[in-house]
Order: C-alpha cells, then structure tokens, then sequence
C-alpha cells in the first residue's frame, strides 16, 4: 500500500517540481558532485543466476527465451537436472549460506573502490530484498531468506562507500510485461503494477546513492514512464540531493539523456567526452555472474585491470569493475585477490586518480604507454610499462625554471633536463619498486 501511496504522490508532485518530467528539464541537473570524484567503483552481479553458474547472467533468457533455445544452455540442462526442472526451482539453491556482508566490504574497502553496485533485481525478476512486488521471488521468501541490498548497504556505507543499486526495467518472463509487449507496449500494466511501485519502494527503503537502470531497449521511455520516475527522484525523493543515475532509462537514450552516459558495456572512447561517462566491465571477460567453469585465461589479469582503469580516467570516465560472487555468497579468491591488488596500486598512485580531471592531452603521441591526469596545479604522467633505460623523456608538458618531478610514493625530487626550449623534459628515473599492477606515476608540477 505504501508503495502505491508513494507512487500517486509522485505522479501528482511532478507538475509542481523543480525539474519537470521531460528530458530538457532532466538533463539540466548539475551531477552531484561525490561520483565525479569517486573515479573507481565496484560492480556486483548475484542473483539466481549464480546457481547454474554457467554461461552468463543470462542462463534463463538462453535456455527458454531466445527461439530457438542455445543448444549449449538446453544440454547442460539435460546432463545436469531432471526432466521438468524449471528455472524458479534454482531458488532454493541461492542460499548464501556463507554471506558476511562485512567482509564483502572489507574486500571492497581494500580495493580502493569509493562506490559499490549490488544488483538489486536483475532481468530474471528475482530481487535481493523482500519487494512487495515480487511475491515469492525474492531473497526473503525463498533462497538466502535475508535481505542482502539492506545488509550489504550497512556494511558498506559503515566504511564509507557510497551505496548503489542495479535494476532492470524489464523481466524476461513476466506476464504482464509480456502482455505489454503483445500489445506493442501501448498498455503499461507492467509498469504500474510492478515496475514503478517497485522503484519506489526500493527507493524509500534503502537510499540508494547511485541507481544502475538497464533492460530498458525493448520500449521507449515513455513506456517506463522514466522522466515521470526521475522528475520524483529528483525533486521529492529522500536522495534528491546525492543521488546519480546513468543513461539507460528507454530506447534510444543510452549516451544521449540521463546523468552520467554508459553507451554501451564496456564503452571505451576514442577521445575526451563531452559528457561525463563510465566505463563498466567484468574482471571475467565472459560473464557478469558467477561462473563455475571460469579458466584463468579467460580473467583480466591485474596489470591489464589497472591500464584499463588509467585509460578511462584520462579520458575522464568511471571505472566500474565487476565481480560475480557465488551462489553461497563467496567472493571467488582470484576476484578478491584482483581487487586487493588493485588497491595496493591505488594507495601509492591514488592521488593521480582521485577527484582527477584529464589533461590537454590524454597520453604521449609517441606512446601508449604512459597516460595523463591533472588536479590542481599538478600533471600527473603514468607509466604503464617499464622504461627501458634509467630515464624517461616526456615531450608533451611545457615546463618552468620551478618545475618540480617526484615519483609518488617517493618523496625526493627527480632530476630532470629539457628537451627543447618551447616543451619536453627528460627524468631521471630512481629504481622503480616492483608494485601491483606495474605501473608508476610522475608528478609533475609548475608545468604547462
């Protein structure tokens, strides 16, 4: 009742709201400014999903959605489980019986992640709380009969992370969904019934700092009733003031409305955006969930992690990295091991990350493998690969009589001599530690 309460009012405040139900309204506020500075997030895929725990996230989808069915998904199926076995029977099974909210975020904590992305209710429906809207389908009702959005979101704000939330607009399977779908999405049962008091209602209860909207390309935004929903969530909601959204709210408005732009999974561009944007991509290369015949091959390994990350946030992107914890609630030790090493590279070189803004230009013109960020007065220079010699010459910065080079997490000044009159420098370069990831920053300042 409380969500529907929720949901009449937001449909009556919106004419009275500061930022209207249309996009030229939407897209005017300003981003609050917390996930700009935040540069590094974790992603967190868990689901019903976990329990096959092969292929992908979207096991159901290839085994009784797509026409004709993957023939890889409906043989594991007719190894693996009896004849009848339907998809909401794995639902017992996501027990979790091993989730300790705490040392997820202790995990999370030491990768240096500033923001954490659990995915409340993927495209199967099932959500990781006990929604009024998804009767049986939950994790209270059946499976881990706990509320893992709540406890996961104390642990990780009591360690100051901000706390986010994924959810799909669509249900692959939902027959009201499916009604809508018949009808050529003029009708919005699904919408009204299940998907808006459902938002709401997630909304109210957990105070999400970041919503991840995606299963949106089916319809237009019209259909989901988005401006409507973000003119709410904008205005009268108790997170108006802090909290970001991204860009898929309909067809068509990925990398074009919204607050910060995804574009696409995995986006890399080629230049600096106009627009603030996020790269979001999965330790493992083939899947967002768990999968339990994950090879070593087929993982990012650290220092490819951390010369992605370095590349986005030259170009001034986000960089949301994903694990896929197991149906028991463990965050598999080659994930946790990744990302423990991705904040042992974060605590020295951090500060060229952080709150950082891209430079005039992105990376040497002679190289790929040394990258630009600035902050302030500072130009910070990273490294990804080992120069050869005992120096490195940088050909980009214009330097001063002051200027000053130092190696972070090595106090003492660099020697260095200019290339030319007009710009470049030469540094002499100390022993470079042997760190995660491999890669080192210069810090250049009074420059150019």
């Amino acid at each position: 009742m409380l969500s529907v309460v929720v949901l009449v009012v937001a449909l009556i405040s919106q004419t009275a709201a500061r930022y209207t139900a249309d996009w030229k309204s939407l897209d005017s506020r300003p981003l609050p400014s917390w996930y700009d500075q935040a540069r590094v997030g974790i992603f967190v895929h868990w689901g019903v999903y976990s329990v096959p725990g092969f292929g992908s996230e979207w096991f159901w989808w290839h085994w009784q959605g797509q026409r004709p069915p993957d023939p890889k998904y409906v043989n594991f199926m007719l190894k693996n489980y009896p004849p009848g076995f339907t998809y909401p029977e794995f639902a017992p099974q996501f027990r979790a019986q091993f989730f300790n909210p705490r040392e997820w975020a202790d995990i999370f904590k030491s990768s240096g992640a500033k923001y954490v992305v659990l995915t409340a209710k993927h495209h199967e429906g099932f959500t990781n709380w006990g929604s009024p809207n998804s009767w049986n389908w939950n994790s209270v009702d059946t499976g881990p009969r706990r509320d893992l959005v709540g406890e996961l979101g104390e642990a990780v704000r009591n360690r100051s992370i901000h706390f986010g939330l994924y959810n799909s607009l669509y249900e692959w399977f939902h027959p009201l969904y499916l009604k809508d779908k018949k009808n050529g999405f003029k009708t919005q049962e699904f919408v009204m019934h299940k998907l808006l008091p459902e938002l709401y209602n997630m909304v109210v209860r957990y105070k999400p700092d970041l919503i991840w909207s995606d299963g949106d390309w089916e319809a237009p935004d019209i259909y989901w009733n988005s401006t409507v929903f973000l003119s709410w969530l904008y205005n009268e909601s108790p997170v108006k003031d802090k909290v970001v959204t991204n860009d898929r709210w309909g067809a068509g408005c990925a990398c074009k409305h919204g607050g910060y732009y995804n574009c696409e999974d995995k986006f890399t561009p080629g230049q600096v955006p106009k627009h603030k944007w996020e790269k979001c991509t999965s330790i493992d290369t083939l899947s967002w969930g768990h999968r339990k015949n994950m090879k070593l091959s087929e993982l990012m390994d650290l220092p490819t992690i951390i010369k992605d990350l370095i590349r986005t946030v030259s170009y001034g992107g986000n960089y949301l990295l994903n694990v896929g914890p197991t149906p028991e609630g463990m965050i598999p030790p080659v994930f946790e091991e990744r990302l423990r090493g991705l904040g042992a590279w974060l605590k020295v070189n951090g500060e060229a990350i952080y709150s950082s803004k891209p430079w005039r230009l992105q990376n040497e013109n002679t190289t790929s493998s040394i990258w630009y960020t600035c902050k302030g007065n500072s130009v910070y220079a990273i490294m990804t690969t080992k120069p050869p010699k005992a120096s490195v010459q940088l050909l980009e910065p214009i330097t001063k009589a002051t200027t000053t080079v130092t190696l972070l997490g090595n106090p003492k000044p660099l020697p260095w001599s200019p290339v030319n009159p007009n710009a470049g420098l030469t540094v002499l370069l100390p022993d470079l530690p042997s760190i995660p990831g491999m890669a080192w920053t210069l810090k250049l300042d009074n420059i150019q």
